[in-house]
């Protein structure tokens, strides 16, 4: 029987949580594992269903992954080549992750074209385009990638998009050809940082990553060893605009300010009160907030994608109109039809939502069109007046590891049926 969210809103947060780790660095450093000869040890695992479904992969390539309390053991040693069916690529995007670390390992991969959250076309092409320029042969064919890599030979790349998933794919495929890489016009997020301090963890020799040139230097073969992954920024920010659309006043531990400096500075021109330092945020927010004029979704260091439904949330109960554009996915506004379910405000024109900020939302029943929707329906249902109920929130449990139970620690009344 399908689960559900219930949330009966219209309450203020307050207390402490402390942030998880970041599914979106945890999954390209699994699938770096696969380049280790030895055993990795990812400290606090967060059990979220794209990771299970990204182990599940390693295991399908004869990795042994298991838990031990919340850290993640990965052992690579024994692994060996395998196909990589629709099963297992169309419940995770993130499973193209694997094409640069099997080519690099098994000079070949055969993989299906990867799946995830519909929010837009999010083509593989830059990835394809890097591989090519390395040297591999591809081949695609029937829903399968079929990948070549004993010509892959070192050289420069430049990215015709700053693509986090290309960078990251095309610096795995690097690590053991001799010789320099250079891959330009990168991808600055700190999840490309996280991956590259991993990676030199175990034996890499890699520099540039948060800027926009990564120079790769080819090495023989990665050890093993312990890591700890970042902590999500997109989870962090998500619990800070629930706090200011709600009001009340919060505090998120085991997180890096810096990483959200554009929201930050977003709800530090509203009458949010916010006080940060080396690995927590304090947010309070006691009145009803003043919209936020403009807001354009771009490449970090500026406002994520991923956090653009939370925001569009907290705009819908702010004091004023708002023009939130959105420059990365062209289906990234599934939560508008629901909100207005709730009693909201926008109107869609191309790339733009005009958001004019109500009173108040109200309780209604709802269904989560993607992970970032349904994690802003999560903060609609706690900020609007009543009962909501939260349908296909499979989306949700994508990104966010039993989020009815964080909420709780901040006083939300929330519970899952």
């Amino acid at each position: 029987m399908e689960e559900k969210l219930i949330i009966n809103g219209g309450k203020k947060l307050y207390g402490q949580i402390k942030v998880d780790s970041s599914k979106n660095a945890f999954l390209p450093i699994l699938a770096g594992t696969l380049l280790c000869n030895n055993q990795v040890c990812l400290k606090n695992y967060v059990n979220l269903s794209d990771l299970r479904a990204m182990r599940q992969i390693l295991e399908e390539l004869d990795c042994n992954t298991y838990l031990n309390g919340n850290n993640l053991i990965i052992d690579p040693t024994n692994a060996s080549f395998s196909r990589i069916g629709h099963e297992l690529t169309t419940k995770l995007r993130a499973s193209i992750f694997l094409l640069g670390p099997m080519l690099a390992r098994f000079k070949k991969a055969i993989i299906a074209y990867p799946g995830g959250c519909r929010i837009g076309a999010r083509p593989i092409d830059i990835h394809l385009k890097g591989l090519r320029a390395l040297g591999a042969k591809i081949i695609e064919r029937h829903g399968y990638l079929y990948c070549y890599g004993e010509n892959m030979k070192s050289g420069t790349f430049v990215l015709d998009f700053a693509s986090v998933g290309a960078t990251e794919s095309l610096m795995m495929s690097a690590i053991l050809l001799s010789g320099r890489t250079t891959l330009k016009n990168v991808a600055k997020e700190p999840e490309v940082e996280d991956l590259q301090n991993f990676l030199n963890a175990m034996g890499a020799r890699i520099n540039g990553a948060g800027t926009d040139t990564i120079v790769i230097d080819g090495v023989n073969s990665l050890s093993g060893g312990e890591y700890c992954v970042m902590s999500d920024r997109i989870v962090a920010g998500t619990y800070l605009l629930a706090a200011a659309s709600c009001g009340g006043e919060i505090e998120l531990t085991n997180t890096n300010p810096k990483h959200n400096e554009s929201l930050i500075s977003f709800l530090s021109q509203t009458a949010c009160k916010i006080e940060t330092f080396s690995d927590k945020i304090k947010l309070k927010a006691d009145k009803r907030l003043s919209s936020i004029k403009k807001i354009q979704t771009l490449p970090y260091p500026n406002f994520p994608t991923d956090l653009q439904p939370q925001m569009m949330v907290l705009q819908s109960v702010s004091e004023g109109t708002c023009l939130l554009t959105e420059n990365l996915f062209e289906n990234r506004f599934g939560i508008v039809s629901e909100l207005d379910k709730m009693g909201a405000d926008i109107t869609i024109k191309n790339h733009s939502a005009l958001i004019r900020g109500v009173e108040k939302l109200y309780g209604a029943d709802v269904f989560a069109t993607d992970l970032r929707a349904g994690a802003g329906l999560v903060l609609a249902g706690l900020v609007a007046e009543g009962y909501t109920t939260i349908s296909n929130i499979d989306f949700i449990d994508r990104g966010y590891e039993k989020i009815e139970e964080k909420f709780k620690l901040l006083q939300a009344d929330i519970k899952r049926i």
